[in-house]
């Protein structure tokens, strides 16, 4: 007894096994997510450079060489090549400002140096006058306290501390401070306003005045 088959049925399960038999097909996201997830997400600033630079490179090539390409597109750019050259000049005004506060930094370090040792240097003045006073009294010629006031005023030089005014030198008002106006005879063929006395020498730092040296001065007859 032969058995009755529907034709629709049959030709349903032929459909399903084929199915069944095709291998799935890769998807767009499972391609992504095993090749390409295996970098470091990070990179130095000097390869990052050396990168827009090749960019920067190749967008003059492409610029002297692909004029055609170029206006066939309309004369636009490559979006990549526009970011690539938007990135190289934020690169370069990065390191321009790098570069600018690396040297306001180092002048303002070394004006607050100058300025701490200046600060010192005041504040020893009036015991380098007492010493000063003091030998030229001649109270300190020999002895520890002259030993002492040796090595202090020798240590001192080491930061460029040095005494000035003298008499017989003109007047210089950067340097002097005036407190008396005399009459004095001057050496002669003077010419100009003279130091007779020197009152408190004046002391300076290299070529910064600390204290102007007060004197006595006359203007040559």
């Amino acid at each position: 007894m032969t058995e009755n088959v529907d034709p629709r049925e049959q030709q349903a399960e032929e459909v399903v096994g084929a199915e069944a038999a095709e291998p799935s097909a890769p998807t767009a996201a499972g391609e992504a997510s095993t090749g390409t997830g295996t970098g470091t997400g990070t990179e130095s600033l000097q390869d990052f450079e050396q990168e827009l630079e090749d960019e920067q490179d190749a967008v003059a090539h492409q610029a002297h060489h692909g004029g055609g390409e170029a206006s066939g597109q309309g004369g636009q750019p490559h979006p990549d090549t526009a970011l690539a050259a938007e990135r190289l000049l934020d690169l370069q005004r990065l390191q321009a400002e790098y570069v600018n506060y690396k040297r306001r930094v180092d002048r303002d370090r070394a004006m607050v140096q100058e300025r701490a040792v200046q600060d010192v240097l005041e504040t020893l003045l009036p015991v380098l006058d007492d010493i000063h006073a003091a030998r030229e009294h001649g109270d300190l010629q020999s002895g520890p306290f002259a030993s002492i006031a040796e090595k202090l005023e020798q240590t001192l030089t080491r930061f460029g501390l040095s005494r000035f005014g003298d008499v017989g030198e003109p007047f210089d008002p950067m340097r002097h401070e005036a407190l008396m106006h005399t009459q004095a005879d001057l050496p002669e063929g003077a010419t100009e306003t003279t130091v007779v006395t020197v009152l408190q020498p004046g002391y300076r730092a290299g070529d910064q005045v600390i204290r102007p040296a007060r004197v006595a001065v006359a203007d040559p007859q």
